[in-house]
């Protein structure tokens, strides 16, 4: 009996040294993921309630004064209906397109892989070099859109410095930038779906249309609520193409929250309003994140 209890309590010590010595190996991830995520965010937190200098330091305690600040700018206000407009514009273009793409490409043709290469491509692109890319594309008069343009007998567009067409240029690039991403996904949830499914579709007369209804959308559903918060959160967080094609303008008509926050922060060392800023977007995305979830619940269908 009291060698059981023994050889029972070195068993529970090399449970215990074992556990120890995962905890030994999470501890450098540990440790970066509190000083680079968890400590910046309840800063923010907290520095968003306080007035602060050029250099970041804390003045003086206002509460909620920065976030009310904000709610009173018109300025800030269309800021934050322009981001959802931009949100509204590319999230549902990308997905479409990719899905298209995807279901298209996943035929099995010869040389079809060639084509899957071309199409996740993007991926690869570096936000600077696709600006910069894009940049060319939408000179005023040497870019190959005003090119087709004038062939065309129109006027040439001012793609980057009309305040009305701005916008949907910026779009337009986020929009190319993300296929890449999107399509890859998509097009692994299509590979897992299985073949019996549109066969015995084929059995009984369906298209194209049918399937795509019928199928693919119910059974790609995953990936694409996968898709669809990723997507959601990259366009509110949209930042590098505004910053290297337009910075904001022309007339701040391409200023989107993220770009607001870091013009205070960085442009005019208004750190309290910006991390205010900051906050306001954790809890939008936070927000719609949560009801991605619970839609995901009721409308996701796995196999």
């Amino acid at each position: 009996m009291e060698l059981n209890s023994k050889n029972e309590g070195i068993r529970n010590l090399k449970i215990k040294l074992k556990a120890f010595e995962g905890y030994i190996y999470l501890l450098p991830s540990l440790m970066l993921f509190l000083i680079f995520v968890i400590y910046p965010f309840f800063k923010t937190i907290y520095q968003s309630f306080f007035v602060s200098n050029n250099l970041g330091e804390v003045i003086s305690f206002v509460a909620f004064d920065n976030y009310l600040e904000l709610f009173k700018d018109e300025k800030y206000i269309k800021t934050i209906s322009r981001t959802f407009l931009y949100v509204a514009l590319t999230v549902p273009i990308n997905i479409i397109i990719s899905l298209l793409i995807a279901v298209i490409s996943n035929y099995k043709l010869k040389g079809m892989s060639i084509f899957r290469t071309i199409f996740s491509s993007t991926i690869a692109i570096s936000v600077a070099a696709g600006s910069i890319f894009w940049s060319f594309m939408f000179h005023p008069t040497v870019g190959i859109l005003n090119k087709i343009v004038t062939f065309l007998g129109l006027e040439r567009i001012n793609w980057l410095t009309d305040p009305k067409i701005a916008i949907f240029s910026i779009g337009a690039v986020s929009i190319w930038m993300n296929i890449g991403f999107s399509y890859l996904v998509l097009i692994g949830g299509l590979k897992n779906i299985d073949d019996s499914y549109y066969e015995s579709a084929d059995i009984v007369g369906g298209g194209f249309w049918y399937k795509l209804r019928k199928i693919t959308i119910p059974l790609l559903s995953p990936s694409l609520f996968f898709v669809l918060t990723i997507s959601i959160i990259n366009s509110f967080k949209t930042f590098g193409v505004i910053d290297m094609l337009t910075k904001g303008g022309p007339s701040n008509s391409t200023t989107l929250m993220v770009y607001s926050l870091y013009n205070d922060a960085f442009v005019n060392f208004q750190y309290g309003r910006a991390t205010a800023q900051g906050v306001l977007l954790f809890i939008i995305i936070f927000i719609i994140s949560r009801i991605q979830v619970k839609l995901t619940e009721r409308l996701v269908t796995y196999q």
